[in-house]
């Protein structure tokens, strides 16, 4: 595959001071490798953007670290603000091109299915990414499945189905169902989703219906009422025995 080439910068910064890079259009990143010292990293948020959009996350990268030098490196991982969707750290991995590599590759769908088309089925997509291991050179950005060849509710796409390279073997059970159309809903189950159902708390086990307390609103009866009850005499006002 056609390596990429992406430059980066020495980072010093650590801490609270990472985020004053952040906001100046920089991502902090980090590489690292089988007997490579980890280094910190600044790379350009633009740059690395469009690499992600051309090449996808599997790309093998020149990475240039302060014009030096280049060195091979794929992205390991990338973590993203939750609420931004900023990416807000990234790990390369450096590789070695005569060593195989394990690492995930994106699947892209691409084609249309009759069954969705002309039966009005709902395309579910199990799988959006599998492992696979290879030389760095063999390393494919992507794997598209073609979802044309579900022609109906019976047809299934496995990953035996997918088409690699000769040099890329897939990590994941061969029969492992990739992409399916299930059947659209019927009328009854549509409207059976629809209706609300009505329960009485009540009646659920371990739910018991609160009674109102002694001396609660609605009741009349204070501490003396509950006192005279026990000794057989009414506290309430009442005529005076002669």
């Amino acid at each position: 595959m056609k390596k990429i080439k992406l430059e980066a910068k020495t980072r010093l910064e650590r801490g609270a001071k990472v985020n004053k890079g952040r906001q100046s259009g920089l991502i902090p990143a980090v590489v690292y490798g089988k007997a490579v010292a980890a280094k910190s990293l600044w790379i350009s948020t633009l740059d690395f953007k469009r690499l992600i959009k051309k090449s996808g996350e599997s790309a093998l990268i020149d990475l240039d670290i302060d014009a030096k030098g280049q060195s091979n490196v794929i992205i390991h991982e990338m973590q993203k603000d939750p609420v931004t969707g900023n990416f807000d750290h990234i790990d390369f991995f450096q590789v070695k091109m005569d060593e195989k590599i394990k690492t995930e590759i994106e699947l892209v769908f691409v084609g249309e299915s009759a069954a969705v088309k002309e039966a009005g089925g709902v395309l579910v997509k199990n799988l959006d990414k599998v492992e696979v291991e290879c030389l760095p050179a063999d390393l494919p950005s992507s794997i598209e499945v073609d979802i044309s060849s579900i022609k109906n509710f019976d047809d299934y796409i496995y990953a035996k189905d997918l088409k690699v390279g000769s040099g890329v073997e897939l990590k994941v059970d061969l029969e492992t169902v990739v992409a399916l159309v299930s059947p659209p809903r019927s009328e009854e189950e549509l409207k059976g989703l629809e209706e609300k159902v009505e329960a009485d708390v009540t009646k659920v086990e371990g739910v018991v219906k609160e009674e109102p307390a002694e001396g609660a609103p609605g009741e009349k009866t204070g501490a003396a009422d509950r006192e005279a009850k026990k000794s057989g005499e009414s506290a309430r006002p009442g005529k005076k025995e002669k």
